[in-house]
């Protein structure tokens, strides 16, 4: 079996792209975000890559994340 190549050249009009405005952008299957929805967005950062580290901490601080169940390093590193 033949596959297509990944490198092939674009079908994208390029030059019809750069000659767009904002106003030619057909945004009728887009809905309008409201304030709502952004009184409920969430920012998610890229995982990053994570350094294994010796860290001295009071126990009770350590037992009280530690309490908070699964997940407990994320809430630290946050």
């Amino acid at each position: 079996m033949i596959e297509e190549s990944i490198l092939s050249k674009s079908q994208t009009d390029w030059q019809r792209i750069d000659r767009m405005d904002d106003g030619d952008i057909d945004l009728s299957d887009c809905p309008e975000v409201t304030e709502q929805m952004f009184a409920k967005a969430v920012v998610r950062r890229p995982a990053l890559k994570k350094a294994e580290v010796m860290l001295t901490i009071d126990r009770d601080v350590w037992e009280w994340f530690e309490s908070k169940g699964q997940g407990y390093e994320r809430q630290i590193n946050a």
